[in-house]
């Protein structure tokens, strides 16, 4: 299997926004949070979480669309590629997200982002984070207005777990990683 390294080298060298990498951590760490969460390969749902946006930085009209190219610079597996694929579905991909790992990707893609953008809005950043901030910046439709409420809340359907919870981890995981991610 691919390293860590080696994924952040493929990451960077399509993706040489800094903003697009902090998101990528972000992805990678609450991918991880889920993983421990629920028993899984968290290695490996990190690496997917780190390269799920590997085309978007320089393909962004080939989103999801140039990813298994890229990603066979490394030889990944097909199961990695058809998740990394499926976070775009009905947007942008029509590959389903099927398995588990795959489902919670495509919920908190855009989780991740709502939760980054309300921690810029705090002084405290991600210090003290709660359910109850995000909900209150959810409901704020301003707010990260890039961000697909709907989508997050069909991929908590899918997944059968409360949208709080799910809120929760993604919180926990990107408090983890807030050094790392300008938090």
């Amino acid at each position: 299997m691919v390293t860590r390294e080696e994924a952040e080298s493929l990451l960077r060298k399509y993706n040489p926004n800094e903003a697009l990498v902090y998101h990528a951590f972000c992805v990678e760490e609450t991918m991880a949070r889920f993983a421990t969460e629920y028993g899984y390969d968290v290695e490996y749902w990190s690496l997917v979480g780190l390269l799920h946006d590997i085309d978007w930085g320089m393909f962004p009209e080939e989103h999801c669309k140039k990813a298994p190219e890229l990603l066979k610079e490394i030889d990944v597996d097909d199961a990695f590629i058809h998740a990394v694929c499926s976070h775009g579905w009905g947007l942008c991909s029509d590959v389903e997200p099927v398995h588990f790992m795959e489902k919670v990707l495509y919920t908190i893609d855009e989780l991740t982002g709502l939760v980054y953008a309300t921690a810029l809005m705090r002084p405290e950043r991600m210090q003290g984070m709660s359910v109850k901030s995000v909900k209150k910046k959810w409901s704020s439709k301003g707010f990260a207005a890039g961000v697909n409420r709907e989508l997050i809340t069909q991929g908590a359907q899918m997944l059968d777990i409360p949208l709080e919870h799910i809120i929760t981890l993604t919180i926990e995981a990107i408090q983890g990683a807030s050094s790392k991610i300008g938090l």
